[in-house]
């Protein structure tokens, strides 16, 4: 989680720069940079990957799951902003 290693799987170091990249909002680079090393099919299954773990984390947090600390203090101005917390929980 440092982003320091290489997850203990090959070209691991590649693939954690390209989604640390790709969360940042700025992966062109690190994209082709898996595409020349690693080949077409190897990019779409890398943000493949990244895609279905970040959707799981938006379902998971759209059902309730609650709110870890470190989002919850990141959040708590917008949500109070937009009056998040004074919806109705079940």
């Amino acid at each position: 989680m440092d982003g320091n290693g290489n997850g203990g799987v090959a070209d691991g170091e590649l693939l954690l720069r390209f989604a640390d990249a790709v969360h940042a909002g700025d992966f062109a680079s690190e994209r082709e940079a898996v595409r020349q090393q690693l080949g077409e099919a190897a990019l779409v299954d890398t943000a493949a990957t990244i895609a279905i773990f970040t959707a799981v984390v938006k379902i998971a947090d759209a059902t309730g799951i609650p709110l870890e600390d470190a989002k919850a203090e990141t959040s708590a101005k917008f949500r109070r902003t937009l009056g998040i917390d004074t919806f109705t929980r079940t």
